[in-house]
């Protein structure tokens, strides 16, 4: 493995664990950056297909949807409605007439790369400040002082939002590492055309990573159905992050190109690092604020 890559992934995940841990404003602008730059290489790849999507005004509502993410979360679906409504209206007024495959990867521009990363938010900052009914709110999505934890005893009450995104990512990153060492390493059987360097082994790993951080994640949180609820939620997020691996995937082939872009060095571009993070979001959400309240009962 080239050092930069290792290096770039180990400031990349610092970074990282910095904004999950500040919450707020911290974390909402911080992802906010990072959807503004995955959406200029997804838009990037659109246009080396010949196809002119509305750019300036899908970038523009997506921000507007994670602040309202991380202020009223439950707007958001009523602005992604309001935001694709918008864009729609753009393309219509445009001097060169628009086609379908204008306004198609304009919605999916929003979709994919505005609406699902929403969720992370809703989960980190939303969970704490507008939490689901019986439970009281514990943080103020307005603050600046951030969520930083006074101690790191493990008796320390840290926030629902903090734990539960942490134990999302950690599933994502056992994911990535171990599908990809053992895939390397390993690996013998191609799984799909799409990605050849991806293999059945690897992926295999790869999913069982993540159900394993999953299930110390449900213990250390007393989650009611342990160990099964690891499971699960392991599973799915080992499932959901290596189909969004495959779908960017499948969008780079589609546009001739290796790489999304060449700002994280050793790795490729921003949408190269986080599509394993784009459909995970939403399924974790629901997970947590659906299934374990449920389930609890």
């Amino acid at each position: 493995m080239p050092w930069s890559r290792v290096i770039s992934g180990i400031v990349a995940i610092a970074l990282a664990l910095v904004m999950l841990t500040l919450g707020g404003w911290y974390f909402t602008l911080g992802f906010g950056v990072i959807v503004y730059l995955g959406q200029l290489e997804y838009f990037q790849l659109v246009r080396a297909k010949g196809i002119e999507p509305a750019g300036k005004t899908t970038l523009a509502v997506s921000q507007a949807l994670l602040i309202t993410a991380a202020l009223a979360p439950p707007l958001v679906d009523a602005m992604f409605a309001l935001a694709g409504t918008l864009i729609c209206f753009y393309l219509l007024f445009q001097p060169k007439l628009s086609t379908i495959a204008d306004i198609a990867a304009s919605i999916l521009g929003l979709f994919y790369g505005g609406y699902l990363p929403s969720y992370w938010i809703r989960l980190r900052v939303g969970f704490d400040a507008f939490p689901p009914p019986g439970t009281t709110a514990i943080a103020d999505p307005l603050s600046l002082q951030g969520d930083w934890p006074v101690s790191w005893h493990l008796s320390y009450p840290l926030t629902q939002g903090l734990t539960v995104t942490l134990l999302a990512f950690g599933c994502i990153w056992a994911a990535d590492i171990g599908a990809y060492i053992v895939g390397k390493f390993f690996g013998r059987t191609r799984l799909s055309d799409i990605s050849p360097k991806k293999t059945v082994e690897g992926a295999v790993f790869g999913v069982l990573g993540s159900i394993g951080v999953a299930i110390a994640g449900a213990w250390f949180l007393r989650w009611p159905g342990f160990p099964w609820t690891g499971v699960a939620l392991g599973s799915i997020i080992g499932i959901a992050s290596l189909l969004g691996d495959l779908t960017e995937s499948m969008m780079k082939r589609d546009a001739g190109v290796k790489d999304s872009g060449q700002l994280i060095p050793g790795h490729g571009g921003i949408l190269d690092r986080a599509d394993s993070y784009v459909f995970t979001a939403p399924l974790v959400y629901y997970f947590v604020t659906l299934i374990l309240p449920w389930l609890a009962k």
